[in-house]
């Protein structure tokens, strides 16, 4: 079987979220699952950055000019293999030397230009793939270009799509007065991607691709309300009507986030000698500026400062928990503003009690992971999330809201009967968090008791090897 992987970042060379990992990780699980006679191949910008960190390990493979339009524009193609898998990497200084993966002015034109590279490079390597697997509104195109300008070549006739969706909030909306200009779409395409009077390319890709997939189960229901859908829940039904939709969660790097080897964390523990985590929770508060109270348990959180993050909860009944309860709070991450400012203000105040760093650092954040006794994680949605399971996977007990990959992958700790993997609470609700926080805080005084949970925690596979054969599945019925 071929694969062909397209997302606008992939681990380990560009990342700001959880696409990253994904598009990492999968690809890998994948080419163990099918075995040496599969290919799997990723393709991605690349960015200022990957040409700086990995340029020994690139090799060129080729060159060209690529047409968007009117444009006719440079494309280089470099590639590195790693665990079986090539990476291709997509060169254009103009588009993708910028101090930032996105949030530019031009960033339909950005990604319409890959997308169209990505149909592009098939025939440049010869390489056409039984399936391209695209994520997000960024690879949106590369379908949409697929099916509408590519299916009557003989070499693309028999590519079947699949399309993920790893957040709906993001639906690449533009304006209809760039459909021809920049995204080289005729007036007879038109209705592919119109949705509520604008350019869709989410919805283009939807309607396009031959098999629709979210990053978990209870997403895939969830998007099929208005309340979780932002807007698209008319689409999406219909998807799931004709079959084309279901929900995959999403696992782990179990290799990179792994507490016995992981080089980044002060003392390696496992689930059978967790005497390394109470050195971790000793370097975590070191970082924090705390004097050493290993009785003292830690929440932590490592999230984007966004309110549907559940943040708005935190600041609502956060003061109230760390000046009632023997507890500390600590934070790594940015976001919003008035979020930052808000956690900078606490800590200021109680600098005993709550700690903050404000940054995005991926080996910084396995210290949060590994040292802290409790994860929070109070979603307004959440896709999948893989938070919640680094943190279990780190022996650090996730306390969630049921909601998306959170209800699929935590759930409630029974001390009767010493089954679950965490705590819950089903409400949005600042008050029904605060109670479930104070419950666990008094599980944690029964050693015995939190002992048991955190190996319960530990002992779930969060590995890719599950959500692989399920890909697998999908990709094998649409032959």
């Amino acid at each position: 079987m071929k694969i062909l992987i397209a997302a606008s970042e992939a681990l380990p060379f560009a990342s700001t979220g959880g696409l990253a990992d994904v598009a990492g990780s999968l690809p890998k699980a994948l080419k163990a699952e099918l075995g040496k006679d599969s290919d799997v191949r990723v393709v991605i910008p690349l960015y200022a950055p990957i040409r700086d960190k990995f340029a020994s390990e690139l090799e060129l493979v080729c060159e060209m000019n690529v047409r968007l339009s009117w444009r006719n524009q440079y494309c280089g193609i470099w590639r590195t293999v790693r665990d079986g898998v090539t990476f291709y990497f997509i060169d254009n200084l103009y588009y993708f030397d910028r101090g930032t993966l996105y949030g530019c002015y031009d960033d339909g034109e950005r990604f319409a230009f890959f997308s169209k590279c990505v149909l592009e490079l098939m025939s440049a390597v010869r390489f056409y793939p039984d399936v391209l697997h695209a994520n997000d509104w960024q690879t949106a195109l590369t379908v949409i270009y697929l099916k509408r300008k590519y299916a009557h070549l003989d070499e693309y006739r028999s590519i079947r799509a699949v399309f993920t969706i790893h957040n709906i909030d993001y639906q690449g909306q533009f304006d209809f007065s760039i459909l021809s200009d920049v995204f080289e779409l005729p007036e007879w395409d038109r209705s592919v991607v119109e949705y509520n009077g604008v350019i869709n390319l989410l919805k283009g890709a939807v309607v396009c691709a031959d098999m629709v997939n979210t990053v978990s189960r209870t997403y895939a229901r969830e998007i099929l309300t208005d309340y979780y859908s932002s807007g698209l829940h008319h689409i999406l039904r219909e998807a799931d009507a004709q079959g084309r939709l279901t929900g995959i969660v999403n696992g782990i790097d179990v290799d990179y986030y792994n507490p016995e080897t992981d080089p980044d964390i002060a003392a390696h523990f496992s689930k059978d000698d967790l005497s390394g985590k109470a050195v971790d929770k000793a370097e975590l508060e070191d970082v924090c500026g705390f004097v050493h109270a290993p009785d003292t348990p830690v929440i932590s959180m490592v999230s984007r400062l966004a309110s549907h993050k559940g943040f708005d909860l935190v600041r609502c009944v956060l003061e109230e928990i760390i000046t009632t309860e023997n507890v500390r709070f600590v934070l790594l991450g940015t976001g919003e503003a008035a979020l930052e400012e808000f956690f900078r203000d606490l800590a200021a105040r109680y600098p005993d009690r709550v700690a903050i760093r404000l940054e995005y650092n991926k080996a910084l954040s396995k210290k949060f992971y590994a040292g802290a006794d409790l994860f929070l994680m109070p979603s307004k949605s959440e896709p999948c999330g893989l938070s919640q399971m680094i943190a279990s996977r780190y022996g650090t007990v996730p306390l969630v809201r049921e909601c998306g990959g959170l209800a699929d992958t935590i759930k409630p700790y029974n001390e009767y009967e010493e089954t679950g993997n965490g705590f819950t609470f089903t409400n949005y609700n600042a008050h029904d968090m605060m109670n479930v926080i104070r419950y666990a805080l008094r599980l944690y005084a029964d050693h015995s008791k939190w002992d048991k949970l955190v190996k319960n925690a530990m002992n779930i596979d969060f590995s890719w090897n599950v959500s692989a054969k399920r890909y697998i599945d999908i990709y094998r019925s649409l032959k």
